[in-house]
């Protein structure tokens, strides 16, 4: 996206951000940018994307300075790389850092931990392994330390750093010159609350099992969030690649412009937006509106890019191309959905920036105050190191992704596929469930419902003429009659010939010798075949149901009236009624019209309806209520409700949807079951609580060792056994989660 002018003279342009971990920094690079003269700013954490809008003065680069200023790097549009490109880019670093750190850290942890494997100086091997752990693979928590700390800044990354290098730093002067690098020295966890001067401790796996811990958080909480364009890319990956044009040339769609006319054939996706010169056809718009009912189009009908030609061939003049599309709309609304989502900012990095400075704070006042005391060197840090490692965040850097994996795991059994710890805070609060109706409450294909037939005729032979004809058609409402045929074995054997497509009313075609017609009541009449009473009378009634019915005649005589309709699911019902149990209000959104709406709501339960919704509209909708002041989650499966998904404070796509839904979305049912969407909001809040039940008890148990350590009373290996202990703990509690049914 290039820089564009507005209304006001001001541009705008997208930066590309790296660097940044966590919320706080995000937070950090708004300010800067802000800062400048005439400059709004919004930097999004989640998308790693800078919205700035500059005057027409200010040079686009000289955003980018001030972004490396505050110590991160920043591209703009034309010089940033493809998304994919840039996952592989940033994670395969992190990821060689994890694998490194958790191959070193193994043999480290296990020589401290069980007194038979320290062999005579065994403690120069850990010093060995441990040592590239804390500087190649922490090497990425000491730099951003360093540059919060040129801001006057502490994060959680601030606590890593200064912890892990005290342990490897002690343990360096314990070995060097304390009584630690004598040969036989052993190391069993001493829980008595003692002073000692600490020369024969080291605490190296401490420094290295902190670090391998917090790169395995961090490298899953980075796949999670380089997720974030997908939606985008599924959305644009929908549209034609090339066009014909009606000179014959075939060309890329991006060579198309506007008054350029151009050809679709059967079958074929629409290049972009445009009006029907000649031909008419059957157009399936079910990306632009969810429902399968194709629009019947003819001259000086409007048509949408990438919706299917699903009849004859059209001739087409484009009036819209790139960015002004309905389809580069749809993108662009579920980007801006996204990016305007309320940012969550984990409860760790919050306390973090209070308990970091209190804890770095409480060690140095703790080294000034023992040595003000008169005491030995060696005692004095030893304090000051057992205050940082009693604080330092190993079972923090547990709390969340434990959690999360357990809590993910069991939810995949289940059918349930949940994107990142940052979803689980969404169902909280939710109080209202908005429910699309294709697909995710009906079966999202059409399906032949009934059979109504005239007197003295067999439902068999109805079938074995009419889905005959309907084989040689790709209309849905064909493929539903021809399909019901198959199932019941009827209609394999007949011959079809002179078959034609009737624009707008129907086909008509020789079955066996019979002069078959299948359509519109109008094209019966067309032949001088009019519907009986009855069949007339069923008709009516079944489109008052909002159902498509379709008449059949042979032979000079209106022979059967034949119902097609996405049918409900047969869990839908259970499913709303779970929904209601959990104190949610179920709404069904559709793009369909009132009459078909009001049907399937009254069959499920529902008492909330609103029909004939675009996928603007269903964005809008979703704001509404969220103005109201309720906390909306959204269950879709179509590209035309990827936008309303990432709107809502909590998205779940049916996994049987489509991509771009799915990628929009935060929780993927992948059973396509709506009864999975109550178990999954009640699973994620049961995750939920448990992330927060670990991080409070994270905190507690070094919290509250924090004034024993100032007060010397105790050493870094009783601190370090209560931070493993906390850990142990916070594993233990996770683990819970999978007995969740």
């Amino acid at each position: 996206m290039s820089p564009t002018t507005g209304a006001t003279d001001d541009r705008a342009v997208e930066l590309s951000i790296g660097g940044m971990t966590c919320a706080s920094c995000a937070n950090r690079i708004e300010r800067k940018l802000n800062k400048l003269d005439g400059v709004t700013a919004t930097v999004n954490y989640a998308t790693e994307k800078a919205k700035v809008t500059f005057p027409e003065g200010v040079d686009p680069q000289r955003l980018v300075s001030e972004v490396e200023k505050a110590g991160y790097t920043a591209e703009l549009p034309a010089a940033a790389t493809q998304p994919q490109e840039e996952e592989r880019d940033e994670l395969q670093p992190l990821r060689q850092r994890l694998i490194a750190s958790v191959v070193l850290s193994a043999p480290v942890v296990a020589m401290a931990m069980i007194p038979a494997l320290q062999f005579a100086n065994w403690q120069w091997l850990s010093l060995t392994l441990a040592a590239p752990v804390v500087a190649y693979a922490g090497w990425p928590f000491h730099k951003a330390a360093w540059t919060n700390l040129r801001h006057g800044a502490a994060t959680m990354d601030t606590l890593i750093s200064v912890g892990t290098l005290a342990a490897l730093g002690w343990s360096v002067w314990a070995l060097f010159f304390g009584t630690a690098g004598t040969p036989g020295m052993t190391h069993p966890f001493a829980f008595t609350i003692e002073r000692s001067d600490g020369s024969g401790n080291i605490y190296l796996e401490t420094a290295a099992a902190v670090t391998a811990f917090i790169l395995a958080g961090r490298y899953f909480e980075g796949r999670s969030k380089r997720r974030a364009g997908a939606a985008l890319r599924a959305l644009l990956e929908l549209g034609a690649k090339d066009v014909e044009l009606a000179d014959g040339r075939r060309v890329p769609v991006e060579r198309l412009k506007s008054g350029d006319r151009f050809v679709v054939r059967p079958g074929e996706k629409i290049a972009t937006d445009g009006v029907v010169e000649e031909g008419s056809s059957a157009v399936d718009a079910s990306m632009l509106t969810g429902e399968l009912v194709p629009v019947e189009v003819r001259p000086g009908d409007a048509v949408t890019g990438a919706t299917v030609n699903a009849g004859g061939r059209l001739v087409v003049r484009a009036t819209r191309v790139g960015a002004d599309t309905q389809l580069a709309q749809m993108a662009r609304l579920v980007e801006e959905a996204q990016t305007g989502k309320a940012r969550v900012q984990r409860l760790a990095d919050r306390i973090s920036g209070v308990f970091v400075p209190m804890v770095i704070a409480l060690a140095v006042g703790t080294l000034g105050y023992w040595l003000g005391t008169g005491e030995g060197a060696g005692a004095v840090f030893t304090a000051a190191v057992a205050v940082l490692i009693i604080a330092c965040p190993c079972a923090l850097g547990l709390a969340t992704p434990t959690a999360l994996l357990v809590g993910t795991g069991r939810g995949a059994q289940l059918g349930i596929l949940i994107k990142g710890p940052e979803v689980l805070e969404s169902t909280r609060r939710i109080d209202t469930v908005v429910l699309d109706k294709t697909g995710t409450v009906t079966e999202g294909r059409m399906t032949l419902t009934a059979v109504h037939l005239a007197e003295g005729e067999r439902r068999a032979e109805v079938l074995r003429l009419a889905g005959a004809l309907e084989h040689a058609s790709e209309h849905p409402i064909a493929r539903a009659i021809a399909e019901a045929a198959r199932s019941e074995a009827v209609g394999s054997e007949a011959v079809v010939e002179d078959f034609a497509n009737v624009e707008g009313l129907g086909v008509q075609g020789v079955v066996d010798g019979h002069a078959v017609l299948v359509g519109r009541p109008r094209l019966l009449a067309e032949w001088s075949q009019q519907l009986p009473a009855d069949l007339a009378r069923e008709l009516a009634e079944e489109q008052a149901r909002g159902r498509t019915a379709v008449a059949v005649g042979w032979d000079g005589q209106a022979r059967a009236v034949l119902v097609v309709a996405d049918v409900v699911k047969p869990t839908s019902r259970e499913a709303i009624a779970r929904l209601r149990a959990q104190g949610l209000t179920p709404v069904l959104l559709t793009g369909d019209n009132e009459a078909v709406a009001g049907t399937v709501a009254a069959e499920v339960g529902i008492d909330e309806v609103i029909a004939e919704v675009l996928p603007a509209g269903k964005v809008e909708v979703v704001r509404r209520l969220q103005s109201e002041g309720k906390v909306v989650a959204m269950v879709g499966d179509g590209v035309n409700d990827a936008a309303a998904l990432a709107q809502a404070d909590l998205g779940l796509a049916m996994g049987t949807g489509t991509d771009a839904a799915i990628q929009a979305s935060d929780l993927t049912l992948t059973r396509g079951d709506l009864r999975v969407a109550a178990d999954a909001i009640r699973l994620s809040r049961r995750t939920l609580k448990t992330i927060k039940g670990n991080l409070f008890w994270a905190f507690a148990y070094n919290v509250a060792a924090l004034p024993l350590a100032a007060m010397g009373l105790l050493n870094p290996m009783i601190a370090g056994a209560a931070m493993a202990f906390s850990s142990v703990f916070v594993v233990s509690n996770s683990l819970r989660l999978r007995r969740f049914k």
